[in-house]
């Protein structure tokens, strides 16, 4: 049997290989620019041997999901100087991945990528090769093991936009109730569950049916038979929670010849952009796998360099990907050719000095000179809205042709920023969105970030036997619309759990006066303070270290190097940190297409945000 199922893992080698050959390549490149920003690796990753041999297990070798995160693993080996064997079996099957593991292990494997098929059926090998002084890394779906490092998407959040989706297109058509079918792989495949999850979360209460879960193995041909019961039980709506489970969902509508199915899915194939394309689903959640197959290398190479990567898990991101051309990830799909001149753009953010944002120019001038055009960063020295819209109408006297903004005040910008428009000026969200179109818009998902704050918060909470207790919070302003959803996240994740969230105070973003709001808090013996951006966090974690006081639970957004000390000095539990390099780099980019005439249809990108630790 072991001989089998080591002939089972090399086929798979051999069949995604084959696969890779003829698959679309344009993904990996565009990829490499949100790769730079993840926080796996805070400093550059240390060069390892040509001898170093890491493999790379995914579910299965066939689905283009994992010929895709296999691309993207192959270029960060090919830059680091390292072997990555694709050793993933050509089904999905716990026993096959297990005796997958197992050969990476005895072919000297100095860490294993692995995408966990089922997580706790694979545990126990996993464990093993720890023991034996392999290195893990979870991309796409963990098992119940620790690893060093963990790239994924935020499978529940996606789920839940996905239902959305599927809420709005149903609303359009005017249909009120009916029932729903879901599709999914299996019930151990954590990814897929969450998604699930997820999916039926936005449906509560919007009085539709959810009918019961149908599993198809990831496998097309299945899924398909199991669309099509579901379309002769007159569903509304079908979900498929992959690629398999998407596109047999999507051959079931087509073959059906009935209008009025809304079918929504995840993950991007050629197969799942054709059925979109011709109209018999609606959309799907792309996900970023070469993203992950790339950290996880980057990753996978520190952590046997002997860096410590604190077992972080970063959110890769999605996009929505629709047939008008409103794809979600459409200013990050592809590489941009450079500009045919050196258009001029202005960068406007909330101000000039939060790391933060020193952080996303860095990531925005990088992407100007690739692609060779001008970026000048105009931002205002304090958070301001006269300041800011004073810069927007400095850009547009000077001639700029696109602004790239993080709006402070929504409201209070969006009468010039619609000025500029009429003056043919192009715009470009990053981080915070005003209340006008634009072009494209690249940023945190805050809300889902907050909940995750206020989850992480509650863990340490509970872990520390408290059950009860108030807790501060500290925002900007009740304007800035990135941080009014980060605050409601963080209250979503304590409802029902027996605390009392205090009033918000806000204080501006500036660190001092953040910290005296929170030293005001602590005097009145709140068990947890959550700062909403970097001065917030900054503020709040100094109060702590100030009072002397154990036990006080400070949570925080946004990444600098004063909040990673209050980290290290044991002041703050985490912060949530984006990926500002990202939003500027898309946000030139997108700026770019705009410029030479290309329709990004007002796209939305989340550009993802990890849990930083001690």
């Amino acid at each position: 049997m072991k001989k089998m199922l080591a002939l089972a893992c090399s086929l798979g080698l051999a069949a995604s290989l084959m696969t890779g050959c003829g698959s679309k390549t344009e993904d990996v490149a565009a990829s490499t620019a949100a790769s730079a920003a993840t926080e796996a690796a805070k400093t550059e990753t240390p060069a390892a041997g040509s001898g170093t041999m890491i493999a790379l297990i995914t579910m299965d070798s066939i689905d283009q999901h994992w010929v895709t995160l296999n691309e993207g693993a192959q270029k960060a080996a090919g830059e680091l100087g390292v072997t990555v064997q694709f050793m993933a079996p050509n089904t999905k099957d716990d026993a096959q991945q297990i005796e997958c593991v197992n050969n990476a292990v005895s072919a000297g494997a100095k860490a294993i990528i692995v995408a966990a098929n089922g997580p706790d059926a694979i545990s126990s090998a996993l464990k093993e090769a720890q023991s034996s002084g392999v290195k893990i890394v979870y991309v796409d779906s963990p098992a119940n093991v620790d690893a060093e490092a963990t790239f994924s998407t935020d499978n529940k959040a996606a789920g839940k936009t996905a239902g959305e989706e599927m809420l709005k297109a149903l609303s359009a058509a005017g249909v009120t109730s009916g029932s729903i079918g879901v599709i999914n792989v299996n019930a151990a495949t954590d990814s897929c569950v969450m998604r699930e999850e997820g999916f039926r979360s936005a449906f509560e209460g919007k009085g539709f049916t959810l009918l019961e879960t149908q599993y198809g193995e990831g496998d097309a041909a299945k899924s398909q038979s199991i669309a099509e019961n579901y379309i002769t039980q007159g569903v509304v709506g079908i979900f498929g929670c992959n690629e398999g489970s998407t596109t047999g969902a999507g051959n079931a509508i087509k073959a059906s010849g009935k209008d009025g199915i809304i079918g929504v899915g995840f993950d991007k194939s050629d197969a799942i952009l054709g059925l979109i394309d011709d109209g018999y689903l609606l959309c799907t959640m792309a996900q970023n796998p070469d993203v992950m197959g790339y950290e996880g290398v980057k990753a996978a190479v520190a952590a046997v360099g002997g860096e410590s990567l604190g077992g972080k898990v970063t959110d890769t991101g999605v996009s929505v990907l629709t047939a008008q051309g409103g794809t979600a990830s459409a200013a990050s799909e592809g590489s941009t050719a450079k500009a045919s001149k050196e258009y001029r753009i202005a960068l406007i953010t909330m101000d000039s000095i939060d790391q933060h944002w020193v952080t996303l120019n860095e990531g925005a001038q990088k992407e100007a000179e690739t692609l060779g055009v001008s970026v000048t960063f105009m931002s205002p020295n304090t958070k301001d809205d006269a300041q800011q819209i004073e810069c927007v109408n400095n850009a547009v006297a000077g001639g700029y042709e696109a602004i790239i903004v993080a709006a402070n005040g929504p409201d209070a910008i969006s009468s010039v920023l619609k000025e500029a428009q009429s003056s043919g000026v192009k715009i470009v969200y990053v981080d915070s969105p005003a209340n006008v179109d634009a072009e494209a818009t690249f940023s945190t998902d805050n809300k889902a970030a907050g909940k995750t704050a206020g989850e992480e918060m509650l863990k340490a909470l509970e872990a520390a036997g408290v059950t009860s207790g108030s807790i501060g919070i500290i925002n900007v302003n009740a304007a800035t619309d990135s941080c009014v959803m980060r605050e409601e996240g963080f209250r979503s994740a304590f409802e029902g759990k027996g605390f009392t969230l205090l009033e918000t105070q806000y204080g501006e973003g500036d660190a001092a006066k953040s910290q005296s709001i929170a030293e005001n808090y602590i005097t009145q013996g709140v068990a947890g303070i959550f700062g909403c951006n970097e001065g917030s966090t900054t503020g709040a974690g100094n109060a702590i270290k100030a009072s002397g006081k154990d036990g006080i639970i400070g949570v925080g957004f946004d990444k600098s190097d004063a909040i990673l000390g209050l980290i290290d000095d044991g002041y703050l539990l985490c912060t949530m940190a984006q990926n500002p390099d990202v939003m500027g780099a898309k946000g030139v980019e997108a700026c770019v297409k705009a410029l030479e005439g290309d329709s990004l249809g007002g796209a939305v990108s989340d550009t993802g945000v990890s849990v930083l630790k001690k």
